[in-house]
């Protein structure tokens, strides 16, 4: 499981993700330089330390590295989620409190991911044999003997 980058690595791999190329130290200083002062060392550990972390994969290309991210930013935010909910000591209440931040785009959001990822079935099919009548009452299914 991930931990949550800090800040600083945070806007770096912002910035590796929503390029989705192979991007360079100086790359990602000139655009950091925006919003603050920040040394090209500092940039070039960070990098260096995501590397080691596993967040970022590196090439040579000349005197210089070309960091590429490993995972997408919705397979971290996804990871961080996961680890929340699973290690908390109520998950459906922690979810419940989750939903209820959600705004109503999010909450849409949601609805359209559920759809993607628990399938409807097609009108006039029946559910598998017991299915039907646990989903009619909220019912647990009863063991097999």
């Amino acid at each position: 499981m991930p931990r949550q980058l800090g800040e600083l690595e945070d806007a770096v791999m912002t910035r590796v993700w929503q390029w989705n190329r192979p991007v360079t130290v100086r790359e990602v200083l000139e655009d950091l330089q925006q919003e603050r002062s920040i040394a090209y060392t500092t940039v070039m550990t960070v990098m260096d330390n995501l590397h080691q972390k596993g967040w970022v994969r590196r090439e040579v290309d000349g005197r210089a590295y070309r960091y590429t991210a490993v995972s997408t930013r919705a397979a971290y935010s996804a990871a961080l989620m996961n680890e929340a909910w699973s290690t908390s000591d109520n998950p459906a209440a922690a979810l419940v409190a989750f939903f209820g931040m959600m705004s109503a785009e999010q909450r849409e959001a949601l609805r359209d991911a559920m759809r993607m990822v628990v399938p409807t079935l097609p009108e006039g099919a029946a559910a598998p044999a017991g299915e039907a009548a646990e989903a009619a009452d909220g019912a647990e299914p009863e063991p097999e003997r």
